[in-house]
């Protein structure tokens, strides 16, 4: 019967082992370079094309699929992979995630999570000792920086408003850097705020907050009839890694009594650097933070930590009653998660960010931190000293925005040059990088993820930025 063979331990330990060996030898050829292209680049049409073309129910060997499978991805374990920003897993959290697939223990309830739960209080309680919160944090573990974004501010708004059983009774807002991340725009909206309840705060050369004119926009919603809830510091902003000032944001909440939230999603994981960790200075006087364990901590997509200075509030989040799933419904039982979070299966993802500690000690996410903006340091020096690049800032965080402006070109042709050089890189697949615009002018953005990639990948991009262009 074709069920009890997909079931067989046997079966599933001769296709497993195959796999792993086809893994060891991607991962091996990626970090040695012998795999020359980074991004298989092809249209989405293309793709699409052949996907649907070699599309066979019930035909052929899965270790094709898993080869073709690997052949067609973005390889982020290659040291020229400098795109967005997600971890090259470690191998030991990838053998998690199929421990824990293969369980697939959800997590709302404790008798789903007998494992994953205790965890998740662990390695959440590692992080708000590194934040700096007292005895009275902890937090949960959310799929990726959006959903853990919205809770937080959903949270923020249950401790300000009563909102939960009365519905809207004025119109809200929380304050926010132009430079934070889309997710946090798209929170508020999904929170029914609107386009007038984001009010978005000008930068500085720096692309940081400007914390001086917080009091100025605040008065400006109050007398407009809005009730701001919270104010959003980024730690660090996407586009360019800039660390908003932190202590200025958390005086300010404090002066007027809202929730002091940070966004520290990728820059947040310098709470385990001591030399990087004066970057979030005054991150331990938030109320909430947001840190992604895939991103500088190595860990497969998706793991997101939600922390709370006073745990307590995270219970208010939510308040339905699931009588088949609780027998007490008001307790704050951190061991049932789906009281505090949007989801109910929740994946285990506790196991493979354990995995990683276990194995290795909180030293590995420290090295990782420490290597990426060393790297990041470097690189900069690397285009400052090189002629005809441009540095769009020093970097903050292992993020780099620069360009390439060459000799007498326009403004324009400046812009139109390095979206070209962009594009030609895509396509010839041996680095991967992207682009992002700042006050109208466009750079090139490299996201310096991968602890193997070397000052001579470095220079290499750069001879190929200049070869490109000396062609256009």
């Amino acid at each position: 019967m074709r069920l009890q063979q997909a079931y067989s331990a046997e079966h599933f330990r001769e296709e497993a082992h195959r796999l792993v060996d086809q893994l060891a030898d991607y991962l091996a050829a990626a970090q040695s370079q012998q795999l020359e292209t980074v991004i298989p680049y092809q249209s989405p049409e293309e793709n699409f094309l052949f996907w649907q073309q070699n599309a066979q129910e019930g035909a052929g060997a899965s270790s094709d699929f898993f080869a073709e499978v690997i052949q067609r991805s973005t390889h982020l374990h290659h040291p020229r992979y400098m795109g967005h920003q997600v971890s090259p897993p470690l191998p030991m959290a990838a053998m998690a995630g199929m421990l824990t697939s293969l369980l697939n223990n959800g997590m709302a309830v404790y008798e789903m999570g007998l494992v994953s739960n205790p965890l998740e209080r662990i390695l959440s309680e590692l992080l708000t000792h590194k934040i700096g919160f007292g005895a009275e944090a902890s937090g949960l573990l959310t799929s990726g920086g959006t959903l853990a974004n919205l809770t937080a501010l959903l949270t923020a708004r249950a401790t300000q408003t009563e909102v939960w059983e009365n519905g809207h009774e004025q119109p809200l807002a929380v304050l926010v850097s132009e430079e934070a991340h889309y997710c946090i725009d798209r929170a508020a909206r999904t929170m029914g705020m609107g386009s007038e309840g984001i009010i978005k705060i000008p930068t500085n050369a720096r692309f940081q907050m400007r914390t001086e004119l917080l009091e100025a926009y605040y008065q400006k919603a109050v007398q407009s009839g809005r009730k701001v809830i919270a104010v959003v510091g980024s730690a660090c902003s996407t586009s360019t890694g800039a660390y908003d000032d932190l202590v200025a944001i958390a005086d300010f909440c404090e002066k007027h009594q809202l929730w002091f939230h940070v966004d520290g999603a990728h820059g947040g994981a310098v709470v385990f650097s001591e030399r990087y960790k004066p970057l979030v200075k005054g991150i331990e006087r938030a109320d909430s933070v947001v840190i992604d364990w895939h991103k500088m901590l190595l860990t497969p997509a998706l793991a997101t930590a939600l922390l709370f200075k006073r745990n307590q509030d995270s219970f208010q989040t939510f308040h339905q009653k699931a009588q088949y799933l609780w027998a007490n419904q008001g307790a704050q039982e951190w061991f049932n998660s789906g009281k505090r979070t949007f989801e109910c299966t929740k994946l285990m993802m506790s196991v493979k960010i354990y995995a990683i500690l276990k194995t290795y000690g909180e030293e590995i996410f420290t090295e990782n931190v420490e290597t990426l903006h060393d790297l990041a340091v470097r690189f900069a020096q690397i285009v400052h000293e090189r002629q005809g690049f441009e540095l769009a800032l020093a970097p903050e965080s292992n993020i780099v925005c620069f360009r390439f402006v060459g000799e007498g070109r326009t403004a324009e042709q400046i812009q139109i040059l390095n979206a070209a050089i962009r594009q030609k890189l895509l396509e010839e697949g041996a680095f991967y990088i992207v682009q992002t615009t700042l006050r109208d002018k466009l750079y090139l953005r490299v996201s310096l993820m991968n602890p193997l990639t070397t000052e001579n990948d470095l220079t290499a991009l750069l001879d190929a930025i200049e070869r490109l262009a000396m062609k256009m």
